[in-house]
């Protein structure tokens, strides 16, 4: 059987393959599909198959694709691109024969106001017409989101926000690499969804406690109107169009859309999730 992981040389894509092989897949059964296949050495030098795939080109899907049993369509991070481009893997997908395609969406994809989910909703409407079986692996945020680049907020004393008192319910990119791996490898449901969330709700306020506690530091939350939030990020030299993206997805924490607690993501990955404290540690570290 052979799995094809897309976006390999990403941060979730190598932490699929990652969690593939601990699971027992031969390296040579897995197919990494990116757009530069240069920057997959080291995957090669694992006896994984690396195999040129761009969704904006379909010639290069077709043969990344080719003789794929399972397929992780891990979601492109363009804006105004997502929809041609998925729409572009889908059909290769279908001309390849694939048996299950499993697609990284995002929480409530179908039903939420989060400013990424109409990219979303319409890529799992794409898949579901495609007649292919499907899991839909709705994901909420990465406790990375919040831990990668603290070194702001320990040098101002502050988190910046407009999440409110809202809880958001983050797990690491590892643990749903791991839900990803455990979906490609079971015999479990299709064309069904999971809705995806660490154990451990936290809100803002908690997460710069738990910095503070961790760094001896003092950092709190800064509450702000999101229209000042996204010209801060802006002045953090983000562009315009992300920061409001960012901006809107903490209005719709604030709204609760970002919490959930259907425990589908320890039930597939057999363990609890990585809780807050773990991954502030990790990335003081």
């Amino acid at each position: 059987m052979t799995i094809t992981v897309t976006a390999a040389t990403g941060n979730l894509g190598r932490l699929a393959i990652q969690a593939l092989l601990d699971q027992g897949v031969p390296a040579g059964d897995i197919v990494a599909a990116v757009r530069s296949p240069e920057k997959a050495a080291d995957l090669a030098a694992q006896g994984v198959q690396v195999r040129e795939a761009d969704y904006s080109k379909p010639e290069t899907l077709s043969t990344a694709l080719a003789g794929t049993d399972k397929l992780l369509l891990i979601s492109g991070s363009e804006v105004g691109q997502r929809i041609p481009q998925h729409t572009n893997v889908v059909n290769a997908a279908v001309a390849a024969g694939v048996s299950l395609i499993v697609y990284t969406s995002a929480l409530r994809a179908d039903t939420a106001d989060l400013p990424v989910a109409p990219d979303h909703k319409a890529t799992e409407e794409i898949i579901r017409s495609s007649g292919l079986p499907y899991v839909f692996l709705r994901n909420g945020w990465y406790l990375e989101n919040y831990t990668e680049n603290l070194a702001p907020a320990l040098e101002h004393g502050a988190i910046l926000g407009s999440a409110g008192d809202g809880k958001v319910s983050a797990a690491t990119r590892a643990d749903y690499a791991a839900a990803a791996a455990a979906v490609l490898t079971g015999d479990g449901p299709t064309n069904t969804a999971y809705e995806l969330g660490g154990d451990q709700a936290f809100t803002m306020s908690e997460l710069a406690a738990e910095v503070a506690k961790q760094s001896g530091k003092e950092v709190a939350y800064r509450d702000l109107p999101a229209a000042d939030y996204a010209q801060a990020l802006v002045g953090f030299g983000l562009p315009e169009v992300y920061a409001e993206v960012l901006a809107g997805c903490d209005v719709s924490v604030s709204k609760g859309e970002l919490f959930v607690d259907t425990g589908d993501l320890t039930r597939l990955i057999a363990r609890p999730t990585t809780p807050l404290s773990t991954a502030v540690a990790t990335a003081l570290a």
